[in-house]
């Protein structure tokens, strides 16, 4: 029989913000936050509580439900529709900081780094390859490859602060891959983010 105690302590950990995301987000200038596929909200809540304004997007509206709060905004959008066109619906240079936890889905990087204002700071985690002897997701589509979030921030021009990639056991094991970059000023401006 499974320990009921224990099981509310797996929820309590699930609920608290990453602390990848705890660690850094002081490091985000002030302006307006994007947390991306924010779920129920729990980095929109420490994003906001650090005094930024928040745009929390997520395509599932119950859960938006739970984000909404002070100096948080909700929108519900579909990032992976099929047409590229309205699947992002954000301004270039718009967000102070953007905050991405165990979502991928690697058609978005151009236009999200984008949307990242330059001195913004992207904190980004998910699954990695590797975690599909924990669970889900399993899918190689949904697990980043070996250094992959090093290969994005060179291909992009940004500035690495810190890099982790490898075996976590809280909130629960896992293979995860972990970044926070900058969109530094005075670093050539790569031509893929010339968005048409």
């Amino acid at each position: 029989m499974a320990d009921p105690g224990k099981s509310a302590h797996a929820h309590e950990a699930i609920a608290q913000p990453s602390a990848w995301v705890a660690r850094f987000v002081h490091l985000i200038p002030a302006g307006e936050v994007l947390d991306l596929a924010c779920g129920a909200g729990r980095h929109s809540r420490l994003l906001a509580a650090h005094g930024h304004p928040v745009l929390a997007a997520d395509r599932n509206a119950d859960s938006l439900a739970l984000a909404a709060g002070e100096r948080i905004q909700i929108q519900q959008v579909d990032l992976e529709t099929v047409h590229p066109e309205q699947a992002w619906p954000f301004a270039e240079n718009r967000f102070a900081g953007i905050v991405v936890v165990n979502y991928l889905h690697r058609p978005l990087w151009p236009r999200m780094i984008a949307s990242l204002a330059l001195d913004g700071i992207l904190i980004y985690e998910t699954f990695a390859l590797g975690n599909e002897q924990f669970g889900k997701p399993s899918n190689p589509d949904f697990l980043l490859r070996h250094g992959e979030l090093l290969e994005i921030a060179a291909e992009y021009g940004l500035q690495v602060i810190a890099y982790e990639d490898g075996y976590i056991d809280s909130p629960k094991p896992a293979m995860v891959q972990r970044i926070c970059i900058i969109k530094a000023k005075g670093r050539a401006k790569p031509e893929k983010l010339h968005l048409i």
